[in-house]
């Protein structure tokens, strides 16, 4: 099985995103801690994406 360059980063990227959403979403917490969490997911979705289109086949 193949996995692609780039789905990896990606896909951890959007389970990071939905952990700093959902912290985001959650009264307690820290805002703050709660964006850096959401937007290092977001950083790793794009270079994800950028990577999936730049190695296709």
């Amino acid at each position: 099985m193949e996995i692609r360059e780039g789905l990896i980063p990606t896909a951890l990227g959007t389970a990071v995103t939905a952990a700093g959403y959902a912290l985001k979403q959650k009264r307690g917490s820290n805002k703050m801690i709660a964006n850096t969490v959401f937007g290092f997911g977001l950083a790793h979705i794009v270079l994800g994406s950028i990577d999936l289109i730049q190695h296709r086949q």
